[in-house]
C-alpha cells in the first residue's frame, strides 16, 4: 500500500514545536512506546500520546498494537531528516533524550541477560511459550544439508546440538554470557567440535558477511527490541543462496509473557513477518502456522523461511 503523501507546511508546522521534534527524533533511533517515552522524557502520558495522535493524523509516525502497548515508529519523510537534525541539535534537551535512551536499552538487555542466565541449563526440562517437539520437527524438515549453520538467539543451544551432527560448522548466539558458557561445556561435554557459541545480540551478530548457509531465529525474534533490524543481520551474514528459518510464536494477547517469558513483542502475524523478511530483501518466502497449543493461552507456532538471492 503506498504512503499518504505529506503536506510539507503542516509537517513544519509540527516538527516547529519542540516537545514533538523530542518524540520524532527518538522515534527515528527505535519504535517505543508511550511507557518508555515517558520514561525517556519525564512528561505525562497524556501530553504524549496527544502529541503522537498529532504527528500519526499526519503520517509523521505510525503505531503498531502489542498487548496493552502501542508501539510506535517514525515515518519521516527522508526530507526532512537533516531538518529534524539540525532542530534536534538546538534544543538543550536532546543530549539528555539519547542519553535516556540509550539507558533504557541497557535496562531491557540487563533485564532479558537476568532472565536468560536463570534459565541456564533448565530448557529442556521446563516449559517454554511455542517450543514443542512437533515446531521444531517442522523446522528440522528444512535444516538438512546446510554446511555452516548460525542459531541466533540459541539459548543453551538444544536445536545448534542436532544441527552440529549433520552440518559442519555451527556457530550459536546468545545475549547471556551463562548460556554461552553453559552451551560451550555442552558442546565439549557431548565431543561436537564443529559447534561454537558466542556472545552477542541477534541485532548486531558477531558473525562475518556472507559466510552462513542457513540462518536460524528460533524463539528470538521475540525478544529482539527491532526484529527488522535482527532480520536485516541475518540477511548480512548469508550467503548469496543461503536460507533463512524463523521459528516463533504468532500474534496473541497474553500480556503476561512480557513479565513471564521477557517478550518484547507478543508474536508475529504472518504477514508482518513476511513484509520485513521483503524489506531486508529476502526472497522466495513462506510462512505456516505449525503447531496450536490446547491449553491456555494456546499459543501458535509460526514457521518462516526465506532465501537470499
Amino acid at each position: 500500500m503506498s504512503k499518504m503523501k505529506l503536506s510539507t507546511l503542516k509537517c513544519l508546522k509540527l516538527l516547529a514545536d519542540p516537545t514533538r521534534l523530542r518524540l520524532i527524533l527518538l522515534l527515528q533511533q527505535q519504535a517505543l512506546s508511550v511507557v518508555e517515552l515517558q520514561e525517556i522524557l519525564g512528561m505525562g502520558q497524556s501530553r504524549i500520546s496527544t502529541q503522537l495522535l498529532l504527528m500519526k493524523q499526519e503520517g509523521l509516525v505510525t503505531d503498531q498494537r502489542s498487548g496493552k502497548n502501542n508501539i510506535y515508529q517514525s515515518e519521516l519523510p527522508a526530507e526532512f531528516v537533516s531538518i529534524v537534525q539540525e532542530a534536534a541539535a538546538e534544543l538543550p534537551e536532546t543530549a539528555k533524550d539519547l542519553a535516556a535512551l540509550r539507558h533504557l536499552d541497557r535496562k531491557r538487555k540487563d533485564r532479558a541477560r537476568a532472565y536468560f542466565d536463570q534459565l541456564a541449563g533448565k530448557f529442556g526440562k521446563h516449559y517454554v511459550p511455542g517450543r514443542s517437539w512437533k515446531g521444531l520437527a517442522e523446522a528440522l524438515l528444512k535444516v538438512m544439508n546446510y554446511e555452516v549453520v548460525a542459531d541466533l538467539g540459541a539459548g543453551e543451544g538444544t536445536l545448534s546440538q542436532l544441527l552440529a551432527q549433520r552440518a559442519k560448522h555451527v556457530i550459536a548466539v546468545d545475549i547471556s554470557p551463562k548460556m554461552v558458557e553453559f552451551g560451550t561445556n555442552l558442546a565439549k561435554e557431548h565431543q561436537l567440535p564443529h559447534l561454537e557459541f558466542r556472545l552477542g545480540d541477534i541485532e548486531e551478530v558477531p558473525i562475518a558477511t556472507a559466510t552462513v548457509d542457513l540462518a536460524i531465529l528460533s524463539q528470538a525474534l521475540h525478544h529482539a527490541e527491532e526484529p527488522n533490524r535482527a532480520l536485516n543481520e541475518a540477511f548480512r551474514i548469508l550467503r548469496p543462496g543461503g536460507q533463512l528459518l524463523i521459528l516463533d510464536l504468532a500474534k496473541h494477547s497474553f500480556t503476561k509473557a512480557h513479565e513471564l517469558y521477557s517478550d518484547r513483542w507478543l508474536g508475529f502475524s504472518e504477514g508482518e513477518l513476511a513484509e520485513w523478511m521483503e524489506q531486508a530483501g529476502f526472497q522466495n518466502i513462506e510462512t505456516a502456522i505449525v503447531d496450536r497449543e490446547s491449553k491456555a493461552p494456546k499459543f501458535q507456532t509460526l514457521v518462516a523461511t526465506a532465501q537470499k538471492s
